[in-house]
């Protein structure tokens, strides 16, 4: 029982370590280089093993999936950016003593506006056993779009507030960041993603035989404990979360949970509308239910959030304000992206239970069907044998 944990227990191991030595993963001259061996290497990594894992034709199947493009960036661009810049404003207004600190309120205007994160909704997709070529898709268009719209996005939907005019007028440049960010996504998703396919069209069976024998796609969930440790070591090693009183602390974990879980519960009715929506003809096209490996796909899609391009934008953008509010400003990217893991461990067990059930209730009516189609097929033997016998008697 404890080992089928093993996922959480070693999240908890790279929290650890990254608390005792966070000079060793940190991402900006740490021991291990994590920005290289981890941000390009890992990512690279599990972009293969789904290259190598998802066939061709679901791919361009899910390319061309257009309701399910917009219902996951309209989610992540403009339902959440709307959602968290409500709830600043109410905390402007509720907290005029600044007991939340205003630099975490602007990082989550910057965190709301990012794409989904680029490695662990494929992961965790994968993990729940479903539509991972869905997701991977979702992440590359998230990931083109986001150097452009987040940027914009951000800035715009500061508050007009004088509380808030360092993050309104930053003064930073964004070209560096442009080029650090496609320069990521080329290399440690495109390139291995494309490789991985080469390898698949050409060897197809060899390919689907080294997979399952090898159980590649697991080292995936094992690459994700090398992402947050380096993700905790660079927060810790900032020396950000220490700087902020305990109020922003608590604030900022506990609503990240209940907003990651918000967002899950949102993304899932709007895959899966009540029934009580399909009453009418028109209704029945608008709200249309995604199959349920889509949907699973989309519940882990949309919420997710991703450092990759937060912590490049947020340095870039605000490159002339002094480091320590710059790391106040990222705790909210950190711990959401790190939080959003640990809550989607326990969303992994329950969507798999959902579909499991999806899928013995289909089993269940098949039978039925197939139960009632035998009665009827006895049936019409049944009386077809009757005036058979009939016409004999007849003619005799």
């Amino acid at each position: 029982m404890i080992l089928r944990q093993w996922l959480l227990i070693g999240m908890g191991i790279a929290c650890l370590l990254a608390y005792l030595f966070p000079n060793v993963a940190k991402t900006d001259g740490g021991i291990i280089r994590s920005e290289y061996t981890v941000l390009y290497g890992v990512i690279a990594l599990i972009f293969l093993i789904s290259g190598l894992s998802i066939p061709r034709q679901k791919l361009v199947k899910q390319f061309l999936n257009w309701r399910l493009h917009l219902l996951v960036q309209i989610i992540s661009f403009l339902f959440i950016p709307a959602l968290v810049l409500a709830v600043v404003h109410i905390i402007l207004v509720a907290d005029p003593a600044g007991h939340t600190d205003r630099a975490v309120l602007a990082g989550y205007i910057l965190t709301a506006c990012i794409p989904t994160t680029i490695a662990s909704n494929v992961v965790m997709t994968r993990a729940a056993g479903r539509d991972d070529a869905a997701a991977l898709v979702e992440v590359l268009i998230a990931n083109v779009l986001g150097p452009f719209v987040t940027a914009v996005w951000t800035v715009t939907l500061m508050p007009q507030s004088p509380e808030i005019d360092t993050w309104r007028y930053g003064g930073g440049k964004l070209g560096s960041m442009y080029a650090h960010v496609f320069q990521q996504l080329g290399l440690s998703v495109l390139l291995p993603l494309f490789l991985g396919q080469i390898v698949r069209w050409t060897w197809p069976e060899r390919t689907a035989w080294v997979i399952q024998k090898t159980r590649l796609p697991k080292l995936s969930s094992a690459c994700m404990l090398l992402l947050i440790w380096t993700t905790f070591s660079s927060c810790f090693a900032t020396g950000a979360l220490q700087s902020l009183s305990v109020q922003s602390i608590i604030f900022v974990v506990f609503f990240n949970i209940v907003l990651y879980i918000a967002l899950t519960v949102i993304s899932f009715f709007s895959c899966q509308p009540p029934k009580m929506l399909h009453r009418y003809s028109w209704s029945q096209h608008l709200f249309k239910s995604l199959p349920p490996e889509e949907t699973i796909a989309v519940c882990f899609c949309s919420p997710a959030k991703s450092t990759a391009l937060g912590l490049p934008l947020l340095y870039a953008m605000w490159a002339p304000v002094d480091f320590y509010t710059k790391a106040k400003t990222s705790v909210p990217v950190l711990l959401y992206t790190t939080e959003q893991i640990c809550v989607a461990q326990f969303m992994v067990q329950l969507f798999r239970r959902w579909h499991t059930r999806i899928i013995e209730g289909e089993d269940r009516q098949g039978h039925e069907l197939d139960g009632i189609n035998n009665a009827r097929e006895d049936e019409c033997q049944g009386q077809l044998s009757r005036i058979s016998v009939e016409r004999d008697r007849d003619s005799v």
